[in-house]
């Protein structure tokens, strides 16, 4: 009788202990969002384990509740426990020296953008660079602006626009750091920190407006932001951090403004140098393309298997022309990049700070050539 009593006593400790544990993390999760922190515990630390963890583990979970589970889990490949809890509380992967060193070192999360697709050369050494401007060099710039007419220029095409096929604008084209530039159009620039600038004819501005006039000229109805993000900035007295914030506005503007927009594309330069940001295709230079996708919006899939199809199509057509695509989270990036605006979204980096003209014609044709294919055959698939 005194066993029977100890071991109900026993187990009555255990649930008292089991229901006290549960409490206790609902009032500390309960709390966190209550306080509606900037920073507040989400799912991303969860997902990120259950993607490194693998699928057996939890099969092997399961299999204590489902009995017929017991046969397909391989014993030998399954994690402990313990392990599990160490990798979800600390996100360090003992096969990964990132997660060791990423909070450690300034900068060093750079190397936690993740490669979906490797293009030719592209590895943890050359992933793409993004860099902040300073803003006295773009004040300076604004009052230089208007003073140099001589400088080449992104081809841009004059003259009335086309008919769009499409009866209607179906991409919106915009630039979350319009100051972005281009050496070769920057007489007496030579780093890539002085590669900004105003001018929209010399900034990545004039990039969107080219692959505006190549996909109207394939029956692409298409809209194209020229904003000022520096001055808009400035406007509102935000920093360079707000862009993404500020471009924003813009899209979900145009998009309000014609409903019939459903592709977005975020036209961007990187800051790496041209050997890795230059190649030739049949005897002709390009400048090498890319996709950013951003991992924390609920088009995160959709818009990935997006940028895996151009990329795939591109290279076919175009062996060499990308470096692959990118995955991003908010450790080393936006992580969002406006993509939870539409699941056809995409941010697109056009070559390097050391790309010229000729380079980047090239590169804004073919994906233009590429995207437009991709279109027609989407309507055709649905009946349109």
């Amino acid at each position: 009788m005194k066993e029977w009593n100890h071991t109900s006593m026993f187990f009555i400790r255990v649930h008292w202990i089991y229901l006290a544990l549960f409490l206790f993390i609902f009032n500390i999760i309960f709390f966190i969002n209550f306080l509606d922190l900037k920073e507040r515990l989400n799912s991303s630390v969860i997902t990120a384990t259950s993607e490194n963890v693998g699928a057996n583990f939890f099969l092997s979970l399961m299999s204590t509740e489902i009995g017929p589970l017991k046969s397909s889990v391989k014993e030998e490949e399954t994690p402990s426990i313990s392990r599990a809890a160490f990798l979800t509380f600390t996100n360090i992967w003992p096969e990964d020296i990132r997660t060791f060193l990423g909070r450690e070192i300034p900068g060093f999360s750079t190397f936690n953008t993740e490669i979906a697709i490797a293009g030719l050369g592209t590895d943890l050494t050359t992933l793409p660079i993004e860099s902040a401007p300073p803003l006295e060099m773009l004040l300076k710039e604004r009052e230089l602006a208007d003073k140099d007419k001589a400088i080449p220029k992104i081809s841009q095409e004059k003259g009335t626009s086309p008919v769009p096929n499409t009866g209607k604008d179906v991409a919106y084209i915009y630039h979350s750091h319009s100051w972005e530039s281009f050496l070769p159009s920057l007489p007496g620039k030579k780093t890539a920190d002085e590669a900004v600038s105003l001018n929209e004819s010399k900034n990545i501005i004039a990039v969107g407006k080219k692959l505006k006039d190549e996909l109207m000229k394939r029956g692409i109805g298409a809209s194209h932001s020229t904003s000022n993000v520096t001055e808009e900035l400035k406007k509102k007295n935000w920093n360079y951090n707000y862009s993404y914030a500020l471009s924003r506005e813009t899209v979900i503007e145009a998009m309000a403004q014609k409903s019939s927009i459903s592709y977005l594309i975020d036209i961007h330069r990187d800051s790496q140098p041209k050997k890795l940001t230059t190649t030739m295709i049949n005897g002709k230079p390009f400048a090498r393309l890319f996709f950013i996708v951003g991992k924390e919006n609920r088009n995160y899939e959709r818009n990935l298997a997006l940028a895996k199809e151009l990329n795939k199509k591109l290279e076919e057509e175009f062996p060499g022309i990308s470096r692959g695509v990118f995955i991003k989270t908010k450790d080393d990036g936006n992580g969002v990049y406006n993509q939870d605006l539409s699941s056809q979204s995409m941010l697109l980096e056009f070559g390097g700070v050391e790309n010229n003209n000729t380079e980047l014609d090239n590169s804004i044709e073919a994906f233009a050539k590429i995207f437009s294919e991709y279109y027609w055959d989407s309507e055709e698939v649905n009946g349109n």
